[in-house]
C-alpha cells in the first residue's frame, strides 16, 4: 500500500524533508533508488546518456562495494549521488542506533551527504537527528516501478499525470523492476524532453522548492 498524495499532517510533521526541488525552470530530477546493479544500472547510464540526460542515484552501500566500476561510472558520467543506507533497512523497524551507523556507512561508502530512506520509512527521532548531517531527499512523484500489480504503462502514466516541474521522481534500477524500466524510461525521457524539460541531478547545495501542497508516496 502507497499514497500518491502527501496528507498535509505529513508535510508538517517532515518539514526538513526535501519533497520537491526550485520550479523556476523547466528541469525535473529523476531519482534511482537501490542499485548499482550489473546490467541494470548501465543500461540505465546508457539510455540517460542517449538523451543528455542527468539523475541522482541513491545507491545501497552493500551494492557499491560488489560493483564498484558501476558506481565510478555514474559519478564520472556526473550523475549525483546520494546513500541508501548500507543495507536497506527500514527505519521504522531498526532501532536508532542501528539504523543510524548504517546510514553512516553508506554515506561513507557513497563520499554523499545526500540521503533518502529505504521505503520512505524514518521515525520523527530518525529525522531529528539525520536532518543535521545529511540532506534528506524525498519525492513527489513515485512510479511503482516496484509494485507488480501494475503494467509498464500504468507505471508510466503515473509520472506523466503528476510530474511537473521541479519534480522528484522515483525510480529503481534493480532486477525485480528490469522490465519496467525497458518500457517506462525511454518513454519518459522523450515525452518531457518533446515539451522543452531537462533532466537535471540533484546537488548536495540545492534549493528546496517551498511547496504547502506536495505529494508523499511510501513505498512496500
Amino acid at each position: 500500500m502507497y499514497l500518491s498524495f502527501t496528507p498535509k499532517f505529513l508535510q508538517d510533521i517532515f518539514p526538513d524533508m526535501i519533497w520537491r526541488m526550485d520550479s523556476s525552470s523547466n528541469e525535473i530530477f529523476l531519482t534511482f533508488d537501490d542499485g548499482p546493479i550489473p546490467t541494470v544500472t548501465p543500461w540505465v547510464l546508457d539510455v540517460l546518456d542517449n538523451f543528455n540526460a542527468k539523475a541522482s542515484f541513491f545507491c545501497v552501500g552493500q551494492n557499491v562495494e560488489k560493483n564498484p566500476d558501476i558506481f565510478n561510472r555514474l559519478v564520472e558520467e556526473g550523475h549525483s549521488i546520494g546513500s541508501h543506507t548500507h543495507h536497506h533497512l527500514s527505519g521504522w523497524s531498526t532501532n536508532n542506533l542501528d539504523y543510524i551507523l548504517d546510514v553512516r556507512t553508506a554515506a561513507r561508502i557513497c563520499h554523499s551527504k545526500l540521503f533518502r530512506p529505504p521505503y520512505g520509512r524514518l521515525r520523527p527521532s530518525q529525522v531529528r537527528f539525520l536532518k543535521h548531517h545529511y540532506k534528506i531527499v524525498m519525492w513527489d512523484v513515485l512510479s511503482g516501478d516496484f509494485d507488480p500489480n501494475i503494467s509498464a504503462d500504468e507505471c508510466y502514466q503515473n509520472i506523466i499525470r503528476n510530474t511537473r516541474s521541479g519534480s522528484i521522481i522515483v525510480m529503481h534500477d534493480s532486477l525485480k523492476t528490469f522490465d519496467k524500466l525497458k518500457f517506462v524510461l525511454p518513454k519518459v525521457l522523450q515525452h518531457f524532453t518533446d515539451l522543452g524539460y531537462q533532466f537535471s541531478a540533484i546537488q548536495p547545495d540545492f534549493k528546496k522548492e517551498n511547496i504547502s501542497n506536495t505529494r508523499l508516496v511510501t513505498t512496500a
